[in-house]
């Protein structure tokens, strides 16, 4: 399926439209060059779910929380500058991805065998308009990661 974020006025709906879409998914591996928007479109969809917190990017931490108002969690990751596959086993990677709450991961490229098979890929791709593209399928159908 394909979204489309015209603008950031627009970000909040497109966000809204792929949470309906991707009902009883859980956990999402975000794909995209830097710059592409993956963190700003996380954010969207950490307001849609009602996180009261700042949202930002794990650069540094690897993995931030955040509470959402039914007493669940998201789990927000990026892996961009891990080193080896080793450091997401200290982590505790499988904790989260098998917890059952949402888990939205930057740089899936980094541990793409550890993404349980129910992952959904998410491509976010900038246009030569500015626009952004985001594709997302099952993660056993996406050419990222065959």
């Amino acid at each position: 399926m394909t979204l489309e974020i015209t603008s950031l006025n627009q970000i909040r709906q497109t966000a809204k439209d792929f949470l309906q879409a991707t009902e009883g998914k859980t956990v999402f591996a975000f794909y995209g060059l830097m710059g592409a928007g993956k963190t700003s479109f996380i954010k969207a969809i950490c307001e849609e779910l009602g996180v009261k917190d700042v949202i930002n990017s794990p650069t540094f931490a690897i993995v931030n929380e955040y509470s959402i108002p039914n007493g669940g969690s998201i789990y927000h990751f990026d892996f961009y500058r891990i080193q080896k596959l080793e450091e997401a086993f200290d982590l505790g990677y499988e904790e989260y991805f098998y917890s059952g709450e949402y888990c939205f991961i930057e740089w899936p490229e980094m541990i793409e065998s550890l993404l349980p098979e129910n992952c959904l890929a998410v491509h976010i791709k900038e246009m030569p308009d500015g626009k952004r593209e985001i594709n997302f399928e099952d993660i056993q159908q996406s050419a990222a990661c065959s």
